[in-house]
């Protein structure tokens, strides 16, 4: 193996990192971490085997570990949200409402969730990744889109801003 398959992975990585942490710092330092490990049991990687995967469970790993410690959930901040989403208000207001809700879901179904529709990872990958059945990454991604589901469509109602009247997509384009 070489630098340059690392480096390839590292925009998966770090995509990860910060929808599981939230935060960008918090992201950056996770895919850091996970380097820093790769580093020193790189004798543990046999060649030949899948290195995203192995990276990636190696991050997530350290995700869990570092999770067990912190109580409160982070949330992006609206900088970086106001950039993944575009100029558009309504657009920035739903990329919020989505990572609010993202972080609402319980850590399994949304590392499964992240892994499955954020990396377009194969149900065996996720599987391998998470060490747990195929049959569960499966059940927990349709929990996690059904949960995803209940919390968008009840999002604009609790979201900190549904005191101020917010205008519809349609009344915008007046």
């Amino acid at each position: 193996m070489n630098r340059a398959q690392i480096v390839d992975q590292l925009p998966g990585l770090r995509r990860y990192a910060r929808a599981l942490t939230g935060d960008p710092w918090a992201a950056d330092d996770l895919v850091q971490d996970t380097l820093e490990r790769a580093c020193r049991k790189w004798l543990l990687w046999r060649s030949g085997s899948d290195l995203r995967a192995w990276l990636f469970t190696l991050m997530h790993n350290l995700y869990l570990n570092q999770r067990r410690g912190l109580i409160a959930l982070q949330t992006l901040d609206s900088e970086m949200l106001a950039t993944l989403a575009g100029t558009d208000g309504v657009a920035c207001d739903t990329a919020i409402d989505l990572d609010r809700c993202l972080q609402r879901l319980p850590a399994e179904q949304r590392a499964v969730l992240l892994l499955v529709t954020l990396e377009d990872m194969a149900y065996a990958d996720v599987a391998r990744i998470l060490g747990i059945p195929v049959g569960t990454v499966m059940s927990r991604l349709s929990r996690a889109r059904g949960r995803m589901r209940e919390l968008m469509e009840l999002a604009p109602a609790h979201a900190p801003h549904a005191n101020t009247a917010r205008p519809t997509p349609l009344k915008r384009m007046k």
